[in-house]
């Protein structure tokens, strides 16, 4: 999840343009299927403004994020970043129209979960990667650069009625998909607890750091003026099964994959959360989840549709 702060104008000129750089109408990329969700790309502005809405309802309904003025108005959670990055959906296709009748005729999928990702070449050509206002990533990406492609994933979120297995492993088969469809090596990116005292989840971020940091040639430090220290609790004293218990799911989740995090957490004020840096590169994931969501060599999702 990403939390900069923007101001009022910004964030309309942002929202503006996000909207008016899409095309209005493509044929949809779509990645997979199972029942009445599919995964797919965000081909159109309707498509972006449904994912900024599920956002804010996530965001800044649901949890603590605190909206700007232009937010409240318009009930989307917008920045400048959303106009260079691709969006993953999961919609239902069998979603009724808004407020379950109306003006409208026939169906209108409804985004359930999204990701929102930033590939190098994108962000280079832009303002750069969204996670270097938090963490130094810029010596990793550089020093890596002659043989990996770097991916930022962000602003992930699912609807509370659709927050199950299904959903988030139909996600997880279009990012994949994705990731080797562009052939990136390396996925980053900051994954968040919520609230924004760091010792309600001392136990957990001393984990972390004790076992999860990453090792030095991956290793990104927070900024100085927002580094918040992790190892609170000593190695010792760390209870791993109340630890692993008390992780987010999501972080959770990469950390099965084989991610490792960051030097230091960062408070996002805004947003209400305590962000830790996730860095995955594709060679370090474990090779049994190739089983299920299919080899690296593989571009077509195994759960595909004819678009």
């Amino acid at each position: 999840m990403e939390t900069k702060k923007a101001p009022i104008r910004r964030a309309f000129d942002a929202g503006r343009s996000a909207a008016f750089l899409m095309p209005r109408r493509q044929i949809p990329r779509i990645y997979g299927r199972v029942g009445s969700l599919e995964v797919r790309l965000a081909q159109s502005r309707a498509d972006l403004r449904r994912a900024q809405n599920l956002r804010y309802r996530v965001f800044y309904e649901e949890m603590s994020a605190v909206p700007s003025l232009l937010s409240q108005m318009r009930r989307r959670d917008e920045d400048d970043y959303d106009a260079i990055c691709d969006h993953l959906l999961v919609v239902d296709v069998d979603a009724k129209p808004a407020g379950g009748h109306g003006w409208t005729s026939g169906r209108r999928p409804e985004v359930v979960g999204t990701y929102r990702v930033l590939r190098q070449e994108q962000a280079e050509r832009a303002q750069g990667f969204y996670t270097q206002s938090e963490y130094d990533i810029a010596p990793l990406v550089e020093a890596r650069r002659s043989n990996y492609k770097f991916m930022e994933l962000g602003r992930s979120c699912v609807l509370k009625p659709y927050r199950n297995k299904r959903t988030v492993e139909l996600l997880w088969h279009g990012l994949w998909t994705y990731v080797r469809e562009h052939k990136v090596d390396v996925m980053i990116g900051c994954a968040s607890f919520a609230g924004t005292d760091p010792d309600a989840h001392a136990m957990a971020l001393s984990f972390l750091h004790h076992h999860a940091l990453a090792s030095p040639e991956w290793r990104c430090r927070a900024h100085d003026h927002l580094h918040v220290p992790m190892d609170r609790i000593p190695i010792e004293k760390i209870d791993a099964k109340a630890a692993l218990k008390a992780l987010p799911p999501l972080i959770k989740g990469y950390l099965r994959l084989g991610a490792t995090v960051g030097d230091g957490a960062v408070i996002d004020h805004q947003f209400g959360t305590t962000d830790v840096l996730i860095v995955l590169p594709v060679e370090n994931i474990d090779p049994r989840y190739f089983e299920h969501f299919g080899a690296p060599e593989e571009v077509r999702s195994r759960i595909a549709v004819d678009a």
